[in-house]
């Protein structure tokens, strides 16, 4: 029997009827647009640089040498002259938006505390957001802390309200014909651009921890940053291919494959959610148990470790999804 912890979206918007700062979380200094907007353009153009919060990173650093070496201009890794006009001659892009909140971008199911034992997850009808706080970022690309340093605290958050966002609108919403009624609702809810090229090649560094997309010609294409294995469970290098794309996918918990993880405890199948172990999607490689996944965790990309497989923001992993097709190379490199 599943535990009733889901509740309605009318009684979620009582519930969460402003903006507020989570009690725990550090407060953000003001979000220098500036930044934001390079992020923005960075992130539109597929070489993402994790969670856009208008903030000088080591991953805006990495997405910055990527797209420098994609447009055959020095790599610095830096915001230069150069590559500022390369970026805004592409599109002159704000950096943000005001949008409103229709009943769609705010609709549950939402699971407001989570809980973190497996067997307790495993009962649930699924791994939803906690809030539509946290459905609005991630559908921007963003954090929920993100959304109140552009806000303000006492923002309400309501059907025909406006809030300002990183402007992460995508320019086509043409997602492929032959994809589940379930996995478009998804797309579009993230914001996935969905004019992306077709990748002839994935390759993943593990000193870098970024995965990148090439194209026939081998031409670099897109990069995110990536969470990429651990000391314990280290990326399995070597040449693999993609098997299989599954979307909205349960997880099965198998302990004997997790390190912390008892082996005295039963394997338990976690339902389908943004905030699924494994996120929104899973592409399965030719090496067993691994794959390029999404998850639920967007600000700690590139931060932490994983149990091995190679860790994308939920946005990120559905690109790359539309980028690849069965068979599409995977090289793991140290």
């Amino acid at each position: 029997m599943r535990i009733k912890s889901l509740v309605s979206c009318v009684a979620l918007c009582a519930a969460f009827p402003v903006i507020a700062q989570a009690p725990e979380a550090p407060k953000l200094p003001a979000v220098n647009r500036d930044v934001l907007h390079v992020q923005v353009i960075l992130d539109m153009l597929g070489f993402g640089p994790g969670v856009l919060n208008g903030q000088r990173s080591a991953a805006l650093s990495k997405a910055l040498r990527g797209f420098q070496e994609s447009r055959g201009l020095k790599v610095t890794g830096e915001p230069d002259p150069a590559t500022l006009r390369a970026l805004h001659a592409f599109r002159a892009k704000r950096p943000t938006v005001t949008v409103p909140i229709d009943a769609g971008s705010i609709a549950g199911p939402f699971v407001p505390k989570m809980p973190k034992d497996y067997a307790e997850q495993a009962k649930l009808d699924s791994m939803a957001y906690a809030s539509p706080l946290e459905k609005l970022a991630e559908r921007f690309h963003t954090t929920p802390a993100v959304l109140v340093a552009l806000n303000g605290e006492g923002k309400r958050i309501a059907v025909g309200e406006t809030i300002t966002v990183p402007n992460t609108v995508p320019s086509s919403r043409s997602y492929p014909a032959d994809a589940s009624p379930e996995w478009r609702s998804t797309l579009a809810g993230l914001n996935v651009e969905a004019a992306v090229p077709h990748a002839a090649r994935i390759t993943v560094s593990k000193s870098a921890r970024v995965l990148r997309a090439y194209d026939a010609q081998g031409r670099l294409i897109a990069q995110y940053s990536a969470t990429i294995g651990s000391a314990t469970d280290p990326l399995p290098i070597g040449d693999w291919r993609v098997t299989n794309v599954s979307t909205n996918p349960d997880w099965r918990m198998t302990p004997e494959l997790l390190k912390g993880v008892s082996n005295s405890k039963p394997s338990q199948i976690i339902p389908p959610g943004p905030n699924n172990p494994v996120g929104v999607v899973w592409i399965g490689l030719s090496r067993r148990h691994y794959g390029l996944h999404g998850t639920p965790n967007p600000e700690k990309i590139g931060q932490t470790e994983s149990n091995g497989c190679v860790r994308l923001t939920n946005w990120d992993a559905a690109r790359v999804a539309l980028m690849v097709d069965d068979h599409t190379p995977v090289i793991f490199r140290s």
